[in-house]
């Protein structure tokens, strides 16, 4: 089982930066990637079907012999992760919004949160707010429209930069001095962020965590790969086929491959 690969799966493209920090600090480690893209974005779904599409792409992970199971979608943790671990016998590793660093961390009190709508109305989140940002006023944003833009391709856009706009305003007229991503699609608005936020509002989110922690349940499951040789990383995606390689185009990755899922 130590060879067998890690199991990452994502409502779309937005879990490659995921496994991206996963692979820097695992490279013997193998990874099989499933984009459910044809279904982006989960965030606007009802919790049902977030647990329904969860089943479905983890079953096809187990399918292929993966060891362990990263949940890389805030959406999907936050609704289906408890589901998951009840019904199958391998470690989840889920994705949180990183709200207890951020709220360590404020002089201001003040932290914006930009999620999905599935991620922001789950218990799973309220109850990381409440048990976390004691004292600490929390300016919670829907990024309605994000996903479906990154999906597409279009993160330099004038699209883009109007949506974010939107969302980043009130934030700023509230006086937050963090920015929580809680969607892993949004790191790669990062360079974008980083343009429109004032230098003192610092952006953070879940992905290095998410890697550690991965690393850890192996160790503890005596899972880690003991080979010296490099792991291979797979990407199997449901939809555009041309955008996922585009997000992998630095990386080093054996195979990406459309699957008809």
């Amino acid at each position: 089982m130590k060879a067998d690969p890690i199991g990452i799966f994502d409502s779309g493209v937005g879990g490659t930066s995921i496994w991206k920090e996963i692979q820097a600090l695992m490279p013997k480690e193998s990874t099989l990637y499933l984009a459910d893209s044809a279904n982006a974005p989960y965030g606007e779904k009802s919790k049902n079907e977030i647990v329904r599409l969860s089943i479905k792409n983890t079953e096809f992970l187990l399918d292929q012999g993966c060891k362990l199971i990263v949940v890389a979608c805030n959406t999907a943790t936050t609704n289906a992760i408890d589901y998951l671990r009840e019904n199958y016998d391998v470690p989840f590793i889920g994705i949180e919004p990183a709200i207890k660093p951020a709220a360590l961390q404020s002089k201001s009190k003040t932290v914006g949160v930009l999620a999905t709508k599935g991620t922001l109305s789950s218990s799973l989140f309220h109850s990381t707010s409440e048990n976390h940002a004691n004292g600490i006023t929390i300016i919670e944003r829907e990024g309605s429209g994000l996903v479906e833009l990154i999906e597409a391709g279009k993160i330099d856009s004038p699209e883009m930069h109007e949506l974010l706009k939107k969302f980043l305003a009130p934030m700023l007229a509230e006086g937050i001095d963090y920015l929580v991503l809680g969607c892993t699609h949004y790191p790669y608005l990062i360079p974008m962020l980083e343009k429109m936020l004032p230098d003192h509002v610092m952006i953070i989110d879940s992905g290095e965590a998410v890697a550690r922690q991965t690393k850890s349940i192996l160790e503890q499951r005596d899972l880690l790969n003991e080979s010296n040789k490099k792991g291979t990383a797979i990407f199997r995606t449901n939809g555009n086929l041309t955008v996922l390689e585009n997000f992998l185009k630095d990386s080093d990755v054996a195979e990406v491959s459309y699957l008809d899922f």
